[in-house]
């Protein structure tokens, strides 16, 4: 089963002037494509190829010989979950029940916005900042390149992309303004709530 490119989730220009129609057209249709492309080509003769991508993503970062297709395929599902994050005229009001987790865990909104920044801008190259679930407890971290929580046995509720590409047309080399924006402007707290409930109902599964 070939991987596929997924449409965005809003039009190119809905994110203006915080993310511009040329950032997404460079980075959706040019960067992530070339991952899919690239995992496509890659996944041949590996035993892989009737897997999900999740599936794809864990084992091939757990065999050395297929990091080419961890790097693609472990693109692919981050720039995934980031397109998802973000929302026209987004942070605006945080569902109440993801809002007292912040504070619970992470020191309030504002706190987990300048924590946020702070780790994304700290992140030395290119990699991913993350919101996540980790043993009930809500957590940032970074990943470098291609990784993810997923390969750390951790549910992810939110990603911000900090590879260069992700800011350069709009912001230079402005990493923090380009996550300021993203914490002020940009982030789908719907989202994040409704994964922060999918996440309590699977361990209540369990």
């Amino acid at each position: 089963m070939a991987f596929e490119l997924p449409e965005l989730p809003f039009p190119y220009d809905a994110l203006e002037p915080f993310m511009s129609r040329e950032t997404l057209e460079y980075h959706h249709d040019k960067h992530h494509k070339a991952y899919v492309d690239g995992a496509n080509k890659l996944i041949a003769g590996t035993g892989l190829e009737n897997k999900s991508l999740e599936q794809v993503v864990v084992a091939s970062h757990r065999d050395p010989r297929l990091r080419k297709l961890f790097n693609n395929a472990g693109q692919h599902w981050n720039h995934s979950q980031f397109w998802k994050c973000l929302k026209a005229d987004g942070s605006r009001s945080v569902p109440d029940e993801i809002a007292k987790r912040i504070d619970a865990d992470l020191g309030g909104l504002g706190k987990f916005k300048k924590d946020f920044v702070a780790e994304g801008v700290a992140d030395f190259g290119s990699g991913w900042v993350w919101l996540v679930l980790d043993a009930g407890k809500l957590k940032i971290l970074t990943t470098a390149n291609a990784e993810s929580p997923l390969i750390l046995g951790k549910t992810p509720l939110l990603t911000c992309d900090v590879w260069e590409h992700a800011y350069y047309i709009d912001y230079r080399n402005q990493r923090e303004k380009f996550l300021q924006a993203f914490v002020d402007h940009l982030i789908d707290w719907e989202h994040v709530a409704e994964l922060y409930g999918k996440a309590g109902e699977r361990q209540a599964a369990a």
